[in-house]
């Protein structure tokens, strides 16, 4: 069974953060099942996650007592609560190995989260989408519509309660606009061979180069393209046997499962910013 809440936070360290936090906690009838903590001494903060069970207890209570240990301790602070699945967004424009990878996990409970609907530049995946039961908006995108689109975009993310946006695949540059509002709740998926081969037929580039690793980073999107927090990275051996389209598969699945695993662990709070790098907590 899922805890009833998790605690994630960062602060200045110094003695007695976790002594306060637990203490809090045991006050209020909590127990603790499971705590991870990091101290990073290259800027002395701490970041800690703690999942427990609270019979009886009110989040809103929770959070409206515990204002007195985080303002102590200059903490930067929520509580989530783990019976509400967080909510997904995904874009997509004509690379489905991620989408449907996705969506599988999705329909058989491996990735616990709500997806209310795709969001696409391009028909492609009209009928994916449909057989998972799930609203697919085809948002085509030129320079000239591209502000209309988006502000149709913050649309659906309020109408839908949106959480998280999750790329998967989708092939268009978001604006300074979305990554700001949308700030640590976009994920973005793509080959680790930049900043080598940029551009089109990134496989062909690499196979006409040798390349010994095929990878992929998840990671959040800020206004930097494709220099956001990373969250999760894999790479697999290849050789001179293998043909672009070879490498082209392989690509496709180092990525999906890339993917996953970065939606999975922001889904299930693990995931703390540090600065301009994350946290993780398996």
């Amino acid at each position: 069974m899922r805890p009833d809440f998790i605690l994630t936070f960062s602060c200045p360290d110094r003695i007695g953060i976790v002594h306060a936090v637990s203490g809090f906690l045991a006050t209020h009838g909590c127990n603790i099942r499971d705590s991870a903590q990091f101290s990073d001494r290259s800027v002395g903060r701490l970041f800690m996650r703690v999942s427990f069970d609270a019979p009886g207890v009110l989040l809103t209570d929770l959070q409206a007592e515990f204002s007195e240990v985080s303002t102590s301790f200059g903490m930067t602070w929520e509580f989530h609560d783990c019976k509400s699945k967080p909510r997904l967004l995904i874009m997509v424009s004509k690379a489905g190995h991620c989408l449907n990878d996705l969506l599988f996990r999705y329909a058989t409970g491996t990735l616990s989260v709500e997806i209310p609907l795709i969001v696409s530049n391009h028909r492609d995946f009209y009928r994916l989408a449909a057989s998972y039961d799930l609203p697919f908006h085809h948002m085509p995108i030129t320079a000239d519509t591209k502000p209309a689109q988006e502000a149709k975009l913050f649309e659906l993310v309020e109408q839908e309660r949106i959480d998280l946006i999750v790329l998967a695949r989708y092939m268009q540059v978001l604006s300074d606009n979305v990554c700001q509002k949308m700030s640590g709740r976009i994920i973005n998926i793509h080959h680790s061979f930049l900043p080598s081969f940029k551009g089109a037929r990134p496989y062909h580039q690499a196979h006409s180069r040798g390349v010994k690793l095929i990878g992929a980073t998840a990671h959040y999107v800020t206004a930097d393209l494709d220099e956001g927090p990373i969250i999760e990275q894999d790479v697999l051996r290849v050789d001179h046997s293998l043909t672009p389209d070879d490498l082209s598969a392989i690509g496709r699945d180092v990525e999906a499962a890339v993917l996953a695993r970065a939606v999975k662990l922001h889904a299930e709070n693990r995931i703390l910013m540090n600065g301009d790098r994350t946290v993780i907590f398996r």
